[in-house]
C-alpha cells in the first residue's frame, strides 16, 4: 500500500526534530523537499507549467553536439557522429567501461510559473549497448544559475548500466531529491524562473546503435501549501475497462527489486495502464521470471523501474519511462489541479494514475493509511465519486474500488497533512503519470493539449 519511504515523506519529520534544535535548513537539504509556504494563490495565477520538446521543430531547435534529428511521424533525437569518449564507473556494480557520447541541449525555457519545484520526464528506446542521462539547469529570479543537475541515468534494460538518480546534489538553494528539483525554503521567496535540459546519449565504442528519445521535458510548479483544497462539481459518469492487478499478492517476491507488496505500488498501477492501452512484455520479455508467479509482467515492470539509489520502484520519471518503452506510447510526469481535470481525461478514455498519503480514516473504505502509494483513476460514478484501481488490495478481483470524491481529492490535491501522531508531513499537491499513444484521437489530443501534455 506504500512505496518506500522517501524524500516525499521524511521532510515532516525531519523539520520538527531540526525545528527543536534550530537547523531546519540544515534538515531540509538532509530529508525531503519543503513544499511551498502558505500564502494567496488567486485562481487565475497558474501553479502549474509545462514544456515537452518532441516535434522535429522542437528538435531542430536545441544545440547538438554529435547527434542528429530522425524525421518522421515520430521524430527522435540520435547520435549521428559521437562528440567523444568517457569512462563511467557504475556505482551500484563497481564495474568501469568506455561510452562514445552525443549531447543536446535544449533552448533556455521560461515557465509560467515561477516555480519551487521541476520535475522531469522522457521517453526513449535504449537498445542493449546504449542508455542515456537527462541533467536540468535553472535560473533564478535574480539571474544566478544552477549547476547541470542529474535528473537520472536511465535504461530501459539493466545489462550495461543499472538506472539509477543520482543523490548529494544541490546549491545554495535547492536540492535534488530522487526525481525532483526543489527549492529548501520557499518561504525566502526563492524561486525558478527558467530553465534548460541536457541530453547525453551513450553508446559502446564503434557500435552503430544509438538510443533514440522522442519525448524530453519537464514541469516546474509552486503549490501552496495547503491542507484541505476546494471542492468540485461532478460533471462526469463513465468507467473505463482497465485491468486489475493486485501489489499485495507479490509480497515477498523480488528482495532485489524491494520485495513486492507495498513496493510496487507505482509499477503495478503502471502496467495496468500499459495494458490497458493494448500493449504487453512479450513471453521472451517475462523469461527470467520464477515459473508459477501470479502476474508475471508486474515483476517486469517491477523490475525496470527500479531505481538503484533510491532502493525501490517509485521514481516518478522512470515509470513514465518504462511505460513509453512500449510500441508508441507516450508517458509524461505532471501535476492536475482537479478532479475536473481527470474528468477531462477519463472523458476522452484516458485513465490517470494519483500519487496519494493519507490516514486510514481520510479515505473511506481503503482499509489501510499510507504515507506515499499510487493507484489508477479509471472514472467516476453517477454520484461523482472516484472509480480507482487500487493496488493496495487482496487480490485482483478486489482492485476496482469507490472512493468519496471529496476525500480522494483533497488527499491527493494537498500539500501538507497531519500523520497519526499529529506531525506535519507532505502531500504530493496532485502529481501523476499520464499516458497515451502516439497517436491520439482527435478529441483526446484537444484534452491532453488543454492540460500543456502536447
Amino acid at each position: 500500500m506504500t512505496s518506500p519511504t522517501s524524500r516525499r515523506t521524511v521532510l515532516g519529520a525531519a523539520l520538527a526534530a531540526a525545528a527543536a534544535t534550530g537547523t531546519v535548513a540544515g534538515a531540509a537539504r538532509a530529508a525531503a523537499p519543503a513544499r511551498p509556504a502558505a500564502r494567496p494563490a488567486p485562481s487565475r495565477v497558474p501553479l502549474v507549467d509545462t514544456r515537452f520538446w518532441h516535434t522535429y521543430t522542437d528538435w531542430r531547435c536545441g544545440s547538438g553536439d554529435g547527434t542528429r534529428v530522425l524525421p518522421g511521424a515520430r521524430p527522435g533525437l540520435v547520435i549521428a557522429t559521437p562528440a567523444g569518449r568517457t569512462d563511467y564507473t557504475d556505482p551500484h556494480t563497481g564495474e568501469s567501461a568506455v561510452w562514445d557520447y552525443a549531447t543536446w541541449t535544449s533552448p533556455v525555457h521560461r515557465s509560467a510559473v515561477p516555480a519551487t519545484e521541476v520535475i522531469a520526464s522522457w521517453n526513449a528506446r535504449t537498445p542493449a549497448g546504449t542508455w542515456l542521462q537527462i541533467e536540468l539547469s535553472g535560473a533564478y529570479a535574480d539571474g544566478t544559475e544552477t549547476p547541470w543537475f542529474v535528473m537520472g541515468r536511465w535504461a530501459g534494460s539493466d545489462g550495461d548500466i543499472r538506472r539509477t538518480s543520482v543523490g548529494g546534489q544541490g546549491d545554495p538553494y535547492s536540492s535534488v531529491w530522487t526525481d525532483t528539483l526543489s527549492v529548501d525554503d520557499p518561504a525566502s521567496g526563492i524561486r525558478l524562473v527558467s530553465y534548460r535540459l541536457r541530453l547525453t546519449l551513450y553508446r559502446a565504442p564503434g557500435s552503430r546503435l544509438t538510443p533514440t528519445v522522442w519525448r524530453a521535458g519537464a514541469m516546474a510548479s509552486d503549490v501552496p501549501d495547503r491542507f484541505t483544497v476546494p471542492a468540485t462539481t461532478p460533471s462526469l459518469a463513465r468507467e473505463l475497462a482497465v485491468p486489475r492487478y493486485s501489489q499485495n499478492v507479490h509480497i515477498g517476491q523480488y528482495p532485489e527489486y524491494d520485495n513486492g507488496g507495498e513496493a510496487w505500488c507505482s509499477p503495478t498501477s503502471s502496467q495496468m495502464i500499459i495494458e490497458y492501452w493494448g500493449r504487453r512484455p512479450t513471453t521472451e520479455d517475462l523469461a527470467w521470471v520464477r515459473p508459477g508467479l501470479p502476474d508475471p509482467q508486474v515483476c517486469h515492470a517491477a523490475r525496470y523501474t527500479y531505481d538503484y539509489e533510491y532502493g525501490g520502484c517509485g521514481n516518478w520519471p522512470f515509470n513514465a519511462a518504462y511505460a513509453a518503452t512500449y510500441r508508441d506510447l507516450n508517458a509524461v510526469v505532471t501535476r492536475l489541479g482537479s478532479l475536473t481535470d481527470v474528468e477531462k481525461l477519463i472523458a476522452a478514455k484516458i485513465p490517470v494514475i494519483t500519487s496519494q498519503s493519507f490516514l486510514e480514516e481520510e479515505l473511506t473504505g481503503a482499509g489501510y493509511g499510507t504515507s506515499g502509494h499510487l493507484m489508477t483513476v479509471i472514472g467516476f460514478t453517477a454520484d461523482g465519486d472516484v472509480i480507482a484501481n487500487d493496488p493496495a488490495s487482496p487480490d485482483n478481483d478486489a482492485v476496482r474500488r469507490v472512493y468519496r470524491r471529496r476525500e480522494f481529492e483533497n488527499i491527493w490535491l494537498r500539500t501538507k497533512r497531519y500523520d497519526a501522531n499529529g506531525q506535519v508531513r507532505s502531500g504530493t499537491g496532485g502529481v501523476c503519470y499520464v499516458y497515451w499513444p502516439e497517436r491520439p484521437m482527435p478529441g483526446q489530443r484537444r484534452v491532453l493539449r488543454s492540460l500543456g501534455l502536447l
